[in-house]
């Protein structure tokens, strides 16, 4: 992974185990990412909305959404959008990959 401003370059995705998340840290800021058994790739924050916390790279993926490890809250990894009847979101970051190599837009 390589920082260049507003952008995380990750090179090889592939690399990426499928459904477990990779912490990258750019700027004092954790970052989750995630790749799906699907190919996509997301990445959130690496930290869980509810007010006690916790790493969401530890959570368990299923289909495009992300249980928090803690609190078993589901969040989309689209968006970053708690599911209901819990409330909250995480800041969520375009990704766009080419060629086997990610980019990262903070």
């Amino acid at each position: 992974m390589i920082a260049t401003g507003t952008q995380v370059k990750i090179s090889n995705i592939k690399e990426l185990p499928v459904g477990i998340g990779q912490v990258y840290r750019v700027n004092n800021e954790e970052i989750a990412v995630f790749r799906l058994s699907n190919g996509k790739v997301y990445a959130i924050e690496n930290k869980s909305p509810h007010p006690k916390g916790g790493r969401l790279a530890d959570g368990l993926v299923s289909g495009e959404y992300l249980f928090c490890p803690i609190h078993d809250w589901k969040i989309s990894l689209i968006d970053g959008t708690v599911q209901a009847p819990d409330q909250g979101k995480v800041k969520s970051f375009q990704v766009d990959i080419s060629n086997n190599e990610g980019v990262i837009y903070l």
